[in-house]
Formats: C-alpha cells, sequence, structure tokens
C-alpha cells in the first residue's frame, strides 16, 4: 500500500545528463548517501528509544542502507573508483534539516517525514539512472535500489502513522514535499543523487 506521496518538482534532464557524463562521481556521491541514509536510521533508533513500535524496521532500514553502501562500493572498486577522502556536504539535505522544528514531538515528525521525501526522491532519481544504463547489470542494480527507495518512503510514512494523526501527518507531508520542490529547483547540477 503506497503511503508516501510523490515528488512535485520532477528531477531535470540536465541532473540525468550530468550524472551520466560523470558517472564515476555520481557513484562516489551515491556511496556516501547510503552510508548517510544508514547512519540516520541507526541515530533515530538511539534518539527515540521510546518508541519501540519502530524501532525494528529503522534496524532493517540502517541495515539494508548498509549493505547498498556495500554494493556500490563492489561497483566502484570493479571499476578503480575509490571513496572520496572526505564526505561532501549535501546542500538538498542541509537545506531540507534547516526547515524542521526544533520541539521534540514536532521534529520526531519532521525527522521520519524528512527522511520519507529523501527516499521518494532517491526512487525517482534511481529510475532515472536505471533507465539510461545501457549495461544490463547496471540497470537491474540500479531498478532494485528504484524499488527500496520507494519502500523506505512508505516505512517512513508508516511509522509516522503510528504516533500521528493520518491529517497532521499527510498535512505536514504536503508541506515537506513542497519544501523540497523550491530546495531542488535552488541546486546547482551536478553528477550527484541530490
Amino acid at each position: 500500500m503506497k503511503l508516501n506521496l510523490d515528488v512535485i518538482v520532477p528531477s531535470s534532464p540536465e541532473w540525468i545528463e550530468a550524472v551520466m557524463g560523470d558517472f564515476p562521481t555520481f557513484l562516489q556521491d551515491h556511496a556516501d548517501c547510503e552510508r548517510k541514509a544508514s547512519a540516520m536510521a541507526m541515530s533515530m533508533v538511539a534518539k527515540y528509544p521510546d518508541k519501540p513500535e519502530i524501532i525494528p524496521e529503522l534496524i532493517d532500514i540502517g541495515i539494508e542502507e548498509l549493505e547498498h553502501f556495500k554494493m556500490v562500493y563492489d561497483v566502484m572498486e570493479s571499476r578503480g573508483i575509490g571513496l572520496p577522502a572526505k564526505m561532501q556536504e549535501d546542500p538538498y539535505v542541509k537545506g531540507l534539516l534547516k526547515q524542521m522544528h526544533s520541539g521534540r514531538k514536532e521534529r520526531f515528525l519532521d525527522r521520519l517525514l524528512v527522511a520519507s521525501v529523501v527516499e521518494t526522491r532517491g526512487a525517482e532519481r534511481f529510475k532515472m539512472v536505471a533507465d539510461h544504463q545501457e549495461d544490463e547489470a547496471m540497470q537491474k542494480f540500479y531498478k532494485m535500489l528504484w524499488i527500496s527507495e520507494a519502500k523506505h518512503g512508505n516505512v517512513y510514512v508508516k511509522m509516522a502513522l503510528n504516533y500521528f494523526d493520518k491529517d497532521q501527518t499527510y498535512d505536514r507531508l504536503r508541506h515537506w514535499i513542497e519544501i523540497e520542490g523550491e530546495i531542488l529547483k535552488g541546486l546547482v547540477i551536478r553528477s550527484a543523487l541530490h
């Protein structure tokens, strides 16, 4: 059952051109994003031990994202591409985090919904990457990631619905989808996931 909302600003043709024009740099950024997604899920486990209804799913997402990191790393290694010396700042995620509420309960809802939006954007972009691959193995790899990211987008909304009513959750999610679209429109196009 689909719980997340679709992004309203589509990724541009210029974005996929940048990615396909410098795929090694995209892979490095993609690996960083998978590490960060794993760390984010596990940080929520640490921050919200009083929310046992969602801890198993957060752990599962943390493990799955780490497995994705390993898969991307394996692709990089097979192509002679190393990890970057330092994780780059992600202006997209930074822009979203700046807009979050500061109260504990409100921030908890925002963290879940921002995670859903980021995963939903990842799904949209991984589909584009899959569609532009000539190598069949890479096409399958990014299709698998696209499906996984879409699932995570739903799971984070499902988690929110454990603690917040439907109207509050979806009103806030629509708010985040609008903010995300504005942030995306303001980003410099580069060979990166965001």
